[in-house]
């Protein structure tokens, strides 16, 4: 059915209820004009006004000035967007420094708008859909004492149990204010044994899955680094106790958001719970003048009672149907070999000639040629932000290369890394106040780089300039964007003191506007997002990079928990995964090429290493595997994604793809640790149909239904550490 928001009248007040085939999202307007939360769940046909909140005498919540009783108070009372100071001692979703030196404010209802379909956010990346697949509710809160409006969205999309969320805070007086707090969304829920489940992580180590039991309190997961960051993804889930990938309930929380973040769960002494999502408060304000709005990042919402898969494939659709912006979101990624763990900063023309040669051999598609081809770079101490080809190295220039990619029938591709400058540069010589830093402090060095103020548009216009002329003369089919440090010293030289807390935003919105800008005049380059790997593998990256490096750390033991704790919000085809060198360069770990391809070909397959370093038996695993991967690879990249096996918690790791239409279906088994009695594992697959037959890896048939509850031995006693299996299934065409 098509998505739905019915708004009807209880006690004389309005009620909204936002639902489709799935769910509902049920919120209205209680006694003095407070926007109060209802439900978020499982579709419910209609809502007669069974959730109003009880009234109740708490002792220490405050109650309205002209209140009669004690029993209605908004320090109990769950609601959709709580202020500061006027009664609720709970974590507020906005705070406002007003003229007269008050934060204290009081958002009272006002007015709703009603839109079919779902525009973008001004300068921000956000889902869209078109009127058929969505409908959107505006509701206006106001404070009149502060003359500050708020407009909280809320849009529900047709066939997907997903709500996405952002406000927009208006200066309707004649005074300017700042902003020091203003989530995205808040969300209080009634008492509830749920629990957190979060994507943690550090450098080569990212989204690593945790859950854990919600005490009383606040907790945050958050990111200062003015990045989304390897440590903490902008993303966090409600969960049912004992919840698995087939069962449980879970709410899941992603922010559409590349910089500082915050999320907070608090438990009240009620043990209600309140969530807020949103650009982190610390070290953050921005002015807002009259007349002014600001605009909120965008949250996605999702909702499933079948377990985590279902939650993953629902945001999986989402980022794919309605936030990807590129064309290359729907079309088959090739398989690409990058050069620099081949040779790091250590290659000449000759030497990439011949890596581009010997690929097209191995059945490789695009070359990328990664770092030290511009300024006179041979190490990381100098030249970012000299975007010119180093004669010295390429002497025939990068066009050379790009057309002897093409006659190899591959595509040629090109690293950059825009926002960075080194001192040893002559844009630094040049302009050495165009890198972040903070007025007679001394600059903190990362990777023996600085960071480019993208805040600043004169800066980014340098920079765009510089990669349009490389782009221009030389035929480029892929970009990979990279970003190597964190932000310190932040500072905004062309902001006065007082606003010195929007840098980190304006940074952001900087690198939004860059790229729109870049993407919209190259369409027809596919773009990969990078940051140290995966530090900023975000949901607002992925809008305008339709892929992104999942992690540095290529070790394929190490990237079964990445890539399966990335696959929670993401989709396989947005994930870089490399077969890389060995020993690798991360552990030190040698595992066989044909574990370390089946773990590439789950998701978006490259390579990271010397072609030429291959054994002859390593070659034909490499051209049987690519082979193999353009075979299945629309199955791979945009098939349905299942986890089977978890890899944080067992010796083991398995997924699988299942087509459109459950004729086809790909599985993936891997084996960790050998033992001397191995214990045997049964596995049991998922998204079949359970009344037809399949055939398996062209030999034995059973029905979808044992598949999925008998099971299978996938794996005797293997022979050594890390060794896998994949099956093929194909649906037995029926003669009934």
């Amino acid at each position: 059915m098509p998505a739905e928001i019915k708004v009807t009248t209880i006690h004389n007040q309005p009620i909204f209820h936002l639902s489709n085939s799935t769910i509902s999202y049920i919120f209205g307007v209680e006694d003095h004009q407070v926007l109060t939360h209802y439900y978020f769940g499982k579709r419910v046909p209609d809502y007669s006004g069974t959730l109003r909140y009880p009234r109740l005498d708490r002792s220490f919540s405050p109650n309205f000035g002209d209140a009669t009783d004690r029993n209605y108070s908004l320090d109990t009372l769950p609601q959709e967007y709580p202020s500061f100071g006027a009664g609720d001692f709970r974590e507020p979703a906005i705070v406002i420094d007003q003229a007269n030196g008050s934060s204290i404010t009081n958002f009272t209802y006002q007015d709703y708008k009603l839109t079919e379909g779902k525009e973008t956010l001004p300068g921000l990346p956000s889902t869209f859909a078109g009127k058929s697949e969505a409908r959107t509710i505006s509701i206006k809160l106001y404070d009149q004492v502060a003359k500050l409006a708020v407009t909280l969205h809320y849009t529900i999309f047709s066939d997907l149990p997903i709500i996405t969320r952002s406000s927009t805070i208006e200066n309707t007086g004649d005074q300017p204010i700042d902003i020091q707090r203003a989530a995205s969304m808040n969300l209080d829920l009634p008492k509830n044994n749920y629990q957190l489940l979060q994507l943690p992580g550090r450098y080569a180590e990212e989204r690593q899955l945790q859950i854990e039991p919600i005490s009383a309190g606040i907790k945050v997961l958050d990111s200062k680094r003015s990045s989304s960051s390897h440590m903490q993804s902008p993303f966090f889930a409600l969960v049912s106790p004992g919840i698995n990938e087939q069962s449980g309930t879970a709410y899941g929380f992603s922010l559409i958001y590349s910089g500082n973040h915050k999320s907070l769960i608090q438990k009240d002494p009620y043990e209600q719970l309140r969530i807020q999502m949103g650009i982190n408060d610390f070290n953050f304000n921005w002015q807002l003048e009259a007349n002014q709005s600001f605009q909120t990042p965008e949250v996605m919402m999702n909702f499933s009672d079948h377990g985590l898969n279902d939650l993953s494939q629902n945001f999986h659709q989402l980022i794919q149907r309605h936030l990807i912006r590129s064309k290359f979101v729907n079309q088959p990624r090739p398989i690409l070999i990058n050069n620099w763990e081949a040779t790091y900063f250590d290659f000449d023309e000759e030497k990439i000639q011949r890596i581009i040669k010997k690929s097209a051999e191995l059945g490789v598609e695009l070359f990328v040629l990664d770092d030290g081809w511009f300024g006179h770079r041979n190490d990381d101490k100098s030249s970012l932000g000299d975007w010119y080809v180093n004669k010295n190295k390429l002497p025939n220039g990068l066009s050379s290369l790009a057309d002897l990619a093409h006659q190899q029938g591959m595509k040629f591709g090109l690293w950059f890394e825009p926002e960075m400058i080194s001192a040893d540069s002559d844009l630094y010589r040049a302009h050495p106040d165009w890198a972040i830093h903070t007025p007679n402090r001394p600059m903190s060095l990362g990777r023996d780089q600085y960071v480019l103020d993208f805040g600043r548009k004169g800066i980014r216009d340098n920079i765009f300039k510089q990669l349009c002329d490389v782009l221009d003369h030389a035929d480029i089919d892929y970009i990979k964007w990279d970003m190597n440090r964190n932000i310190t010293e932040l500072y905004n030289a062309d902001l006065p003191a007082n606003q010195q807390g929007e840098a980190s935003h304006r940074y952001i919105l900087g690198v939004y506007d860059f790229m729109n800008q870049l993407t919209t005049r190259y369409p027809n380059i596919l773009f990969e997002g990078c940051s140290g790997g995966g530090g900023r593998f975000d949901a607002g990256m992925l809008a305008y990079t339709p892929q992104i490096w999942t992690s540095d750390n290529t070790d394929a033991a190490e990237r079964l928990k990445i890539q399966y704790g990335t696959s929670l919000v993401f989709p396989p085809v947005s994930m870089g995964a490399h077969v890389s060198k060995v020993p690798n360069p991360n552990t030190g770990r040698t595992i066989d090429i044909q574990f370390r391809s089946m773990v590439a070909n789950s998701a978006n397959m490259g390579y990271e290493l010397d072609p030429f370093t291959l054994t002859p038996e390593q070659a034909d695993v490499v051209k049987a595997e690519n082979q193999w991967y353009k075979a299945n690879r629309n199955l791979i990249q945009f098939g349905t994604f299942y986890r089977l096996i978890s890899p944080f918690n067992n010796n083991q790791a398995a997924w699988m793809f299942v087509d459109a239409d459950q004729s086809k279906a790909v599985v993936m088994f891997f084996n960790l640790m050998n033992q001397p009695s191995y214990p045997l594992t049964v596995l049991k697959l998922q998204g079949l149909d359970p009344n037809a037959k399949y055939q398996i890896n062209d030999g034995q048939v059973a029905y979808g239904s044992e598949l999925m509850n008998l099971g299978f031995y996938p794996m005797g006693q293997p022979s050594h550490d890390f060794t896998s299996a994949r099956f093929e299934l194909k649906k037995v065409p029926s003669h009934d």
